[in-house]
């Protein structure tokens, strides 16, 4: 699995769409650090490559999107991304290429991994046939054909473009070879992986070819030949992916894009995101990690989009424009040294939730859940309001004013929790919930009761009770201003030292919170006695962490009791 996962990131697109230049990306992480967030891997997206029209080519530009068509005509950078680089002059110096940028945000920025966007086919109208030194890849024109369910359902600008300016395939006895030069050379300059997108063209190009199938699996099987060799991290990011035939070709590849695209300007677009999301990993979650999308930290559902990512347990990454961001929100997700909280699993619906319809059905609400290494996570949603418009072909919003609907939290939400609790587990549980802030001791199968407005959202940490010696009871609930609090936990121990003594690695730096039917005796953080607060009526203990000096550091935390 790519280690890019465990490390907040930064995505370009939104910010500059295909205008990302150089000197915007060094912008932007210097913004960010301003803010004391440290993206620790960046997406080079859409607009570093060499590209240009066909002169018979019609132009399909919309506004922030690509020219879908271009295709491509070098494997290199384009100027933007040339040291002093000039529009239609190319710098053949390796060093004065993408190189340059790559090195200086990795050297000045501490960017661990640094990806770049390309399309399956190369770009978007593939590979340009006989250009200068791409004439070894035997790329010819194809024609696209959609099926007619497809055309019916879901116009599309980008299809409907390949299709009217063709698009340049790489002879597939090739494409290895294409994949590996592009690879090798991007490699080289200090890039780590690739987000691959517009894989799904392929099910359209398969005549001539030997079907849809024969031609999917040659690409795949190159595609993932060129990144084991050319990033030994599993470097690569699926995207517009989903058809069949493709995601059974692809062996190797672990982490896939679940949904449509994060639509900033699209009001209809952020409730049925989060839903589709959380029900296609049901089936993509089984052999792949689903990626959620980037989003905005300043949006008007902003927090909404965060809160589903903690869940998740994929990468969490934004396409803030340099000076657009939202730090307190932010800093709910990353900590200082740049790394998260991520769960374990691809988070997926509740058992409960697995037949309703929580963006239409006017009654349901979305209940994700995943798992720590010492406790479980459940967000809930409120997604009514909107969804497919089969006679408009667009996401539609049905109802402007969807009443608020209640349901209920339980223990039993989180599937695996008895196997993060020792046997002796009665089902008791903490629940502690991150925007009200309160903490609820719910007894074996019993429920709590949650109401959710239009687009609210809660996250619950749901902990199992420890029975310890002498009638005590403890629950540990991890970094509470974080959405994902139990993810700090990351070794627990209770008795093994000491009767009455509870001890903890966490990770991270902030308010910690755990639940205790007596007063502690004492607390202490790396053996050094620390103050902390005590409610009785709750039996709620909170005291700070630090921010450590060490990346990835694991405070030595002792409770005594």
């Amino acid at each position: 699995m790519p280690d890019m996962l465990n490390w907040f990131g930064w995505c370009t697109w939104d910010a500059f769409y295909t205008d990302v230049t150089s000197e915007g990306v060094k912008q932007g992480l210097k913004s960010f650090e301003k803010g004391g967030i440290l993206p620790k891997f960046i997406i080079i997206d859409d607009g570093w490559q060499s590209v240009g029209m066909d002169p018979t080519s019609v132009e399909a530009k919309a506004d922030n999107t690509a020219n879908f068509a271009n295709r491509l005509t070098n494997i290199k950078e384009n100027h933007k991304f040339q040291k002093d680089g000039k529009e239609n002059e190319r710098v053949e110096d390796p060093t004065m290429g993408i190189r340059h940028i790559v090195a200086e945000i990795k050297d000045k920025h501490s960017i661990k991994y640094a990806y770049v966007w390309h399309a399956l086919t190369g770009y978007w109208g593939g590979v340009r046939p006989g250009v200068a030194g791409m004439e070894h890849y035997e790329s010819k024109m194809s024609y696209p054909v959609s099926s007619p369910g497809v055309q019916s359902n879901e116009p599309c600008d980008a299809l409907n473009s390949i299709v009217k300016n063709g698009l340049g395939l790489v002879n597939p006895d090739k494409v290895y070879n294409f994949y590996n030069e592009l690879h090798s050379y991007l490699a080289s300059a200090g890039i780590d992986g690739v987000k691959v997108d517009v894989q799904n063209i392929l099910e359209t190009l398969g005549a001539g070819h030997g079907g849809r199938v024969k031609l999917a699996r040659k690409y795949h099987q190159a595609l993932e030949a060129s990144i084991s060799r050319n990033f030994p991290g599993n470097g690569i990011i699926s995207c517009m992916s989903h058809n069949t035939d493709g995601l059974y070709s692809a062996k190797r590849t672990a982490v896939i894009r679940a949904s449509d695209d994060f639509w900033p300007s699209d009001p209809a677009s952020h409730t049925i995101h989060i839903s589709s999301v959380a029900y296609n990993t049901v089936f993509l979650g089984e052999f792949m990690q689903p990626d959620w999308d980037m989003f905005h930290s300043v949006h008007p559902m902003a927090e909404y989009h965060g809160a589903a990512r903690a869940v998740g347990g994929c990468a969490i990454y934004v396409s803030d424009k340099p000076g657009k961001h939202d730090f307190n929100l932010l800093k709910k997700l990353v900590l200082p040294d740049g790394s998260i909280l991520r769960a374990k699993f691809p988070g997926r619906p509740t058992r409960d939730c697995l037949f309703s319809d929580p963006a239409r059905d006017g009654e349901s609400l979305l209940k994700i859940w995943n798992l720590n290494d010492f406790s479980g996570v459940v967000g809930v949603f409120n997604c009514q309001g909107a969804g497919w418009c089969k006679v408009e072909k667009t996401n539609r919003i049905h109802d402007e004013q969807p009443g608020a609907i209640t349901g209920i939290i339980r223990a039993k939400d989180v599937d695996y929790l008895s196997r993060i609790s020792d046997d002796r587990w009665q089902g008791d549980a903490i629940l502690y919930s991150h925007l009200q802030g309160d903490l609820v001791y719910l007894p074996n199968n019993t429920s709590l009761p949650i109401t959710l407005k239009a687009r609210e959202y809660e996250v619950f940490t749901v902990v199992p009770v420890k029975q310890m010696s002498g009638g005590i009871t403890f629950t540990p609930i991890g970094l509470i201003k974080m959405f994902n609090s139990g993810g700090a936990i990351k070794e627990l121990d209770y008795e093994s030292e000491q009767m009455g003594t509870v001890s903890m690695k966490v990770r991270g730096c902030g308010l910690f919170g755990a639940y205790s039917s007596v007063r502690p005796k004492r607390i202490t953080v790396d053996c050094e006695e620390v103050e902390f607060e005590y409610e009785e009526a709750s039996g709620f203990i909170k005291f700070s962490l630090r921010i450590p000096e060490q990346e990835l550091y694991l405070w030595r935390v002792r409770i005594e009791m």
